[in-house]
């Protein structure tokens, strides 16, 4: 959803909620205009929130460019403030296909993690360019469109090696459980099947029962499946504990998931983490269980 100002307005900059989204907005626009990332590197996008100077600068924006789809809950009334007062938002979300979640308890509920997808993606940046060129003034329109063209090469380029890499992977081998429900987009692209998460939600606000955590060790036996992928910036107690208690020789291994990493954490940029998780998981998913 796009909420455009008022005529005449002083305001100026992007203001990005996301450092996944902030990424992609600084691959497009460049230095031609000041872009703010309100998300520090490694935090939880479902629960992180800003200071009441950060939600005022929001205000004061030519663009503000958020996920939606519930994904940053601990600022939506900070979004729904701003789009009030008449500043711009586009809700990069719903513009990429979103997909619902289809089992536990965010079933029938949109999903906001398109980024696991480098196609929806892909999408999102011609989003992101167009508004930027349409809503925020004085921006070099000729820099702006070369830097889309570039960076849509290189996420063309990473889609085709993804699909390389995943193809390593045997079918039967195709088979995912998360800390929390966030690669059903990755599912639906390359083929994979997602077996269950340890917090059954596409929130990490939600918790597991003792129930949930039986039914998914046993669907793990099953399935033979010999890795959980838990979020480096999340505790991975419940992970460890689902994984001793399924009796097999299950790893757990961290991605980078909902948040790009500090400096020198493996995923700095969007294409950074999607390499990096792409490799984890090929690793992971080749590991023999018994």
């Amino acid at each position: 959803m796009v909420a455009a100002c008022s005529a005449g307005s002083d305001r100026s900059g992007i203001v990005v909620t996301t450092n996944i989204l902030g990424d992609l907005t600084r691959a497009v626009v460049g230095d031609t205009v000041p872009v703010t990332v309100l998300m520090q590197a490694g935090t939880d996008p479902h629960s992180f929130a800003i200071s009441a100077k950060q939600a005022a600068g929001i205000e004061q924006a030519a663009l503000l460019v958020h996920n939606g789809l519930g994904l940053e809950e601990g600022v939506a009334r900070n979004v729904d403030a701003a789009v009030a007062q008449g500043v711009p938002a586009l809700a990069v979300g719903e513009h990429v296909d979103p997909i619902v979640y289809t089992a536990d308890a965010s079933a029938g509920q949109p999903d906001p993690h398109f980024w696991t997808d480098p196609r929806r993606v892909r999408r999102a940046v011609e989003v992101i360019s167009a508004e930027v060129l349409a809503r925020v003034d004085g921006v070099d329109a000729a820099t702006v469109r070369a830097n889309t063209d570039r960076y849509l090469g290189e996420l063309d380029q990473l889609d085709r090696w993804m699909t390389d890499r995943f193809a390593a992977i045997a079918p039967e081998r195709r088979q995912l459980v998360t800390d929390h429900h966030v690669f059903g987009y990755l599912a639906q692209r390359f083929g994979f099947r997602v077996i269950g998460a340890v917090i059954p939600s596409g929130t990490t606000l939600a918790s597991p029962s003792a129930a949930d955590l039986d039914q998914l060790a046993a669907a793990i036996r099953s399935a033979g499946v010999g890795a959980i992928f838990a979020d480096s910036g999340q505790p991975d107690r419940l992970a460890r504990v689902l994984a001793e208690h399924t009796g097999l020789q299950v790893q757990v291994i961290d991605l980078h998931t909902e948040s790009l990493s500090p400096p020198g954490g493996g995923a700095e940029t969007y294409l950074e983490m999607a390499r990096a998780n792409t490799e984890a998981i090929v690793g992971g998913l080749a590991w023999p269980t018994t």
